[in-house]
């Protein structure tokens, strides 16, 4: 397992508790982050939503499979699916190697795109990660 300091946390996404991250401008793309996929191993199943499904802050989207465990996904903002990237249901480990380049899962049209704002920044998010682990 990585430490807090080896860990990914790009600047220009937000962070949820659940360790979902969206970018913070169109195309709105979601993903888990460095320390989510760390935590979980080496994925072998991704489960994705449909394109145009619409849900709100904090359903489930989807789930990740390791050797380790079954973890949910949860919709950081409420919004509707634009796109499923189908690359990383094909290879589960894209994530495990780029979680927020080709390892991102799905796109949304946020139902409300000044939600964002209010999801943790990079230092709320190591802040977050310090507290709880």
């Amino acid at each position: 397992m990585k430490e807090l300091d080896e860990l990914l946390l790009p600047d220009d996404v937000r962070y949820a508790e659940d360790h979902e991250w969206i970018s913070e401008r169109a195309p709105y793309r979601v993903g888990v982050s460095d320390f989510a996929q760390d935590q979980l191993g080496d994925l072998t199943f991704v489960e994705l939503p449909d394109v145009d499904k619409v849900l709100a802050q904090g359903d489930e989207f989807g789930t990740l499979e390791s050797t380790k465990s079954v973890s949910s996904l949860y919709l950081p903002i409420a919004g509707r699916v634009t796109a499923v990237n189908e690359a990383v249901q094909d290879d589960p480990g894209r994530v495990n190697g780029d979680p927020y380049g080709d390892g991102w899962l799905i796109e949304i049209e946020p139902a409300n795109p000044a939600d964002v704002s209010g999801l943790m920044d990079v230092e709320a998010y190591k802040k977050h990660l310090e507290e709880t682990n």
